[in-house]
């Protein structure tokens, strides 16, 4: 069996985060062509308009991206990634110094200017540190909390890719075993797991990995879901991202009744009062949350 309760404090420089009750995260993107058009962060009036609409709505964290990783996006210069995220990062920094940041990115340069340069207090890497070759020393060199994310190929390729020996039992192996090269490292901080939907996963597989969420309980650690405005929503209502806020709200919904600690979402005032009500169940998240273990990790 698997018993959900157990510590889900996150150190973020100087603040404890506690994500047993869930919390959100707040995407600020500062590229040109992220899927979701109204995230997109370019001017010093925008990222800092973002930001303090995020901080007053709920947000526990601001996550700041400079490489949009949608599927079929178009590459991006290290040289750039690091000109785009130094812009917003000190911008951001002058007005809200302590405001816990994650930096979104892939690459181990990338993040080692956030953490060292702007004091990032966390990497979300959507590429479980297999896309640049500097990114494992990074993370075992910044001792950082670390977002491992599932994910397979690269954005140009990775929709191509969702062919499974066994679906669930795959991710799962794959989180045991990147953990596994973490600790072995040396990597003595939190790890987030977040399994990665969209990433080279049809519209069925993230359902069934929605579906199955509390699986990834057996890690023992806090769990992160993204599924704000993607594919999996409006491409089964047959409508487009800017319109698929309703479905954003359901499935943020369903997925702290199976687990998410983390919210990671365009939408902060909506994904917060999604939480408040889901508090007013008098449910703590994972509270006597348990399941059957499945036998899906070889």
């Amino acid at each position: 069996m698997i018993n959900a309760n157990y510590n889900k404090l996150i150190a973020l420089n100087e603040k404890i985060i506690d994500t047993s009750h869930p919390i959100v995260m707040a995407i600020i993107n500062i590229t040109p062509d992220s899927f979701f058009e109204n995230s997109r962060s370019n001017s010093e009036e925008s990222i800092l308009k973002s930001a303090q609409y995020a901080i007053d709505n709920g947000a526990s964290i601001l996550d700041i991206g400079g490489y949009s990783t949608r599927p079929g996006a178009d590459a991006v210069t290290e040289e750039e990634e690091i000109e785009r995220i130094s812009f917003a990062l000190n911008t951001i920094r002058s007005r809200f110094p302590n405001i816990p940041i994650s930096i979104d990115t892939f690459r181990g340069n990338v993040a080692r200017v956030a953490v060292k340069e702007f004091g990032v207090s966390m990497i979300n890497d959507v590429s479980g540190f297999e896309w640049d070759e500097n990114m494992l020393d990074a993370i075992i060199e910044l001792q950082v909390p670390y977002i491992l994310m599932h994910s397979k190929g690269n954005p140009q390729t990775m929709q191509s890719l969702t062919r499974y020996d066994d679906f669930l039992s795959d991710i799962l192996q794959y989180f045991a075993k990147k953990i596994a090269i973490l600790r072995e490292k040396g990597f003595n901080k939190e790890i987030i797991i977040d399994p990665g939907f969209g990433f080279a996963k049809t519209v069925e597989q993230n359902y069934t990995l929605l579906r199955e969420l509390d699986l990834f309980e057996c890690f023992r650690s806090p769990i992160l879901v993204g599924v704000s405005r993607k594919s999996m929503i409006y491409k089964p209502l047959n409508i487009d991202p800017t319109e698929a806020l309703n479905g954003t709200s359901v499935l943020n919904t369903l997925a702290i009744e199976r687990g998410a600690n983390i919210l990671r979402v365009h939408d902060v005032k909506e994904a917060s009062e999604a939480i408040r009500l889901y508090n007013l169940l008098g449910i703590k998240n994972n509270e006597n949350h348990i399941s059957t273990t499945r036998n899906y990790v070889g």
